[in-house]
């Protein structure tokens, strides 16, 4: 299957470490050479990469493991197809506008019967059971919330028509993963979501920062050297990408919605929802 790699900040922040112990698994200490893409907000703005080739042997790959682009939220994906041919259609992350707003989309896993989900206002590019199922997801959200929620006024405290939002986002994330697995990285510039059916694990670096060793590629990197006190910075994956951290598994079912680096509120299979 498929491998991802998540990003949650309270300030702009390079995803360099990280991305080049995630790369190696491209083709390289893992099978997964059928393609990969990252995507960055920053600033208000959005951008992306993506190569249909291994990412252990992608320039592109190279340059952005090298290139620290500063951003609050970053999703990555690399692919081991499953369904769809390899090609640049079928690459992850892939992107729609809702609310005037860029939405990202990676999945891991492989969905049955994935072509029965009606496609209403949305429709693939390419002809994978993820973007399918993305593209009746992302309209799903818009029919039953034409509008975007919103902030309160001072930008501190959620209003409690985004806990339903997030409550159905959970409840469709539960339909897709009746249909086989679906591990999901979603965005939309303020809020990073993270779904788990079978496989995802995070961890939170915070003051006092240490070292960090890959797994993957021989790094070690002093966050010390590289943040301040106040810096506050999540990284999600399908597994570990260092070997001398704690990390966090999600459980199967699982929904949690970050914001600048923190969980703002969990959703679990039996509904139960909590706010942090």
């Amino acid at each position: 299957m498929c491998e991802l790699l998540g990003m949650s900040a309270n300030v702009p922040t390079d995803i360099c470490f990280s991305f080049t112990g995630f790369l190696h698994r491209g083709g390289g200490t893992g099978p997964h050479r059928d393609g990969w893409g990252i995507a960055f907000y920053e600033a208000g703005g959005y951008r992306d990469f993506r190569d249909p080739h291994p990412s252990v042997r992608s320039p592109i790959a190279r340059l952005i493991s090298d290139y620290p682009i500063k951003s609050h939220i970053v999703i990555s994906h690399i692919r081991q197809a499953n369904v769809g041919e390899v090609r640049l259609a079928n690459t992850h992350p892939f992107t729609r506008e809702m609310w005037g707003r860029t939405w990202c989309y990676a999945h891991n896993g492989q969905l049955q019967e994935w072509q029965t989900l009606p496609l209403r206002f949305y429709r693939p590019i390419g002809d994978t059971d993820s973007e399918h199922a993305f593209c009746w997801l992302l309209a799903t959200l818009r029919e039953h919330y034409p509008e975007a929620p919103v902030l309160d006024p001072c930008n501190t405290a959620l209003v409690e028509r985004h806990q339903a939002l997030w409550q159905l986002l959970h409840e469709l994330c539960e339909t897709l993963r009746a249909k086989g697995v679906f591990n999901l990285l979603l965005a939309d510039g303020e809020f990073l979501y993270t779904y788990c059916s079978t496989k995802l694990a995070h961890i939170t670096r915070r003051a006092p920062f240490g070292s960090a060793e890959l797994s993957d590629a021989e790094l070690t990197v002093n966050f010390a050297e590289h943040t301040t006190p106040d810096d506050i910075v999540s990284v999600i994956t399908t597994e570990p990408l260092t070997c001398n951290e704690a990390w966090v598994r999600m459980q199967p079912g699982e929904l949690l919605v970050w914001r600048h680096g923190r969980i703002v509120s969990r959703f679990h299979t039996d509904s139960h929802c909590s706010s942090a």
